[in-house]
């Protein structure tokens, strides 16, 4: 299966850019019908994963995916399932 990987260790301390990588791997995957978007947070203290999952709870971006899944062998990665 097809997937846009995003490994946000670069720009962990940068909310705008996290937020830049994010919007970009969406547009991506909406734009190229990558059913798949793996964003890989790391494990941390947890706070770079919560700024992630409140960007994806937002209506705008909600609305372009079906389920968020967290990797049960890995807390530091989750998967986004795009609605096609």
């Amino acid at each position: 299966m097809a997937k846009i990987k995003v490994d946000l260790h670069d720009v962990f301390n940068q909310g705008r850019r996290i937020d830049e990588a994010l919007a970009s791997a969406l547009d991506e995957a909406v734009r190229r019908r990558v059913p798949l978007i793996e964003i890989i947070p790391g494990k941390g203290s947890g706070q770079l994963k919560k700024h992630v999952v409140r960007f994806l709870a937002d209506p705008a971006v909600r609305r372009l995916y079906h389920r968020v899944e967290k990797d049960s062998h890995n807390w530091g990665r989750l998967f986004v399932h795009l609605r096609f």
